[in-house]
């Protein structure tokens, strides 16, 4: 199988970073994100799992300013 790069803006990535899963490869994560069968959805998040996501982009936003 053949390997792509796909430039983006490094607020991108930081967003991105907040919807992947922990366990999920980036070509994982892009699959799942752009499958029918699991669609991302506005407002399908409890609000529990929103402040985890709003957590871990606020976390990966630090350690991206510590570089």
């Amino acid at each position: 199988m053949s390997r792509t790069s796909i430039p983006v803006d490094s607020s991108t990535k930081d967003l991105l970073d907040g919807l992947k899963r922990d366990d999920e490869t980036w070509d994982e994560f892009l699959t799942r994100i752009a499958a029918d069968e699991e669609p991302i959805k506005a407002g399908a998040w409890s609000t529990d799992e929103a402040e985890r996501a709003k957590e871990r982009v606020r976390k990966s936003r630090e350690n991206w300013d510590d570089r």
